[in-house]
């Protein structure tokens, strides 16, 4: 059976292989004994490798060792652990925040403690695989509204009788890079006295001078708003969160069960993503280098007539008709010395090339995506 699974994905052009590269994270990758521009990671501050946050590292592996030992609840905690929680908590405008130890887990771990089997769970369409394992788990009632439709959702929460709702959306959606209408969908959860749940993994550290979502909509602090991030990706480190009232905070202390079955994140780790938050809070000119590398590709990409969307967001997909183009696509751009590999089912339904851009990447190195990119494809 598993040798036929296999043989039906490597057919279909379907077949995922791992290739690990032999380096640190960064502007450039190796892979294959060949170094590439790197345009596949989420790493979009360039903090990942840097002294900034590893330097961190290494102080607190001095001072608290390397392994947890234990769950938060047991042994396994450290003060710089409750410290990232307030730091967290401030940074995103809330009154309280619990660390996870990724963002998958915290999605798999709040969302079915949030939502009981007697209430309902509203989902976009192309949210994110954690969120659907998480609205699965629950037990909840399930509804599906299409992607980014405020009047599709309306009428899902209206027809529905069941308590609690809760409402989940990625504020700036993975494999698309655009940006849900977080307003729109606050005051519909207001008008249904329903829970917001915000995903906010890819937008932490990119909008709103990295604060996120909800800053960037100016949207006030609310009790009934949930903020989902990570410290994965423009922070640089490794980790979840969940930003909340202090009541939600408490319950999910008591329910998560990804939280409460698992060995504590590593005080290095802990100590990393510290030292990220106070530095994008320090430093506006990183995530303002990051914006004009955005407004850059994004501008010589429509110049060279490819179509891209203009969200302020890190994330920059290329769609393309099928695998094969996608895979094409891919291994073109790695000969000329490019790292932006093919996006296929299931992850998504359309392929694509999903393009990442970093702070660390200089004018010649979009320039030469861009002109790469209209080469292979074919663009007048």
């Amino acid at each position: 059976m598993y040798t036929a699974y296999l043989q039906r994905l490597s057919e279909a052009g379907l077949l995922r292989t791992i290739a690990d590269r032999n380096c640190p994270q960064g502007r450039t990758i190796l892979r294959g004994g060949a170094q590439l521009l790197n345009f596949a990671s989420n790493d979009y501050l360039g903090l990942a490798a840097g002294n900034v946050i590893t330097g961190e590292a290494r102080r607190a592996m001095a001072d608290f060792g390397l392994g947890a030992g234990a769950s938060r609840l047991l042994s396994g905690g450290c003060t710089l652990h409750g410290e990232l929680e307030r730091k967290v908590a401030a940074f995103k405008g809330t009154e309280a925040a619990l660390v996870f130890n990724s963002g998958y887990t915290a999605n798999v771990s709040a969302i079915p403690a949030l939502a009981t089997k007697e209430g309902a769970i509203f989902s976009d369409e192309l949210n994110h695989a954690s969120i659907v394992d998480g609205c699965r788990l629950s037990g909840a009632e399930r509804f599906v509204y299409r992607h980014g439709s405020l009047s599709h959702l309306a009428e899902l929460l209206q027809a529905s009788t069941r308590t609690p709702k809760l409402v989940i959306t990625e504020s700036v959606f993975s494999m698309d890079g655009d940006v849900a209408d977080i307003g729109g969908i606050c005051e519909l959860c207001k008008a249904h006295n329903a829970l917001l749940y915000v995903d906010d993994a890819h937008a932490t550290g990119v909008l709103a001078g990295g604060r996120g979502s909800l800053a960037y909509f100016n949207i006030p602090l609310d009790d009934n708003i949930i903020q989902m991030g990570t410290f994965s990706k423009a922070l640089g480190s490794m980790g979840g969160f969940i930003a909340a009232s202090g009541t939600i905070i408490e319950y999910l202390v008591n329910s998560a069960r990804g939280l409460i079955y698992s060995t504590a994140l590593p005080a290095p780790v802990v100590a990393a993503s510290l030292a990220a938050i106070d530095y994008v809070q320090g430093n506006p000119d990183v995530v303002a280098t990051l914006h004009a590398n955005i407004a850059n590709c994004k501008r010589l990409l429509q110049l060279l007539g490819i179509h891209v969307h203009d969200a302020p967001t890190a994330i920059v997909p290329i769609y393309v008709e099928t695998v094969a183009d996608a895979l094409r696509i891919s291994g073109q751009l790695t000969a000329r010395g490019i790292y932006a590999p093919a996006i296929r089912p299931p992850t998504v339904k359309q392929p694509r090339i999903r393009i990442s851009l970093s702070a660390l990447h200089s004018d010649e190195d979009i320039k030469h995506l861009s002109a790469s990119l209209a080469e292979v494809i074919g663009c007048p």
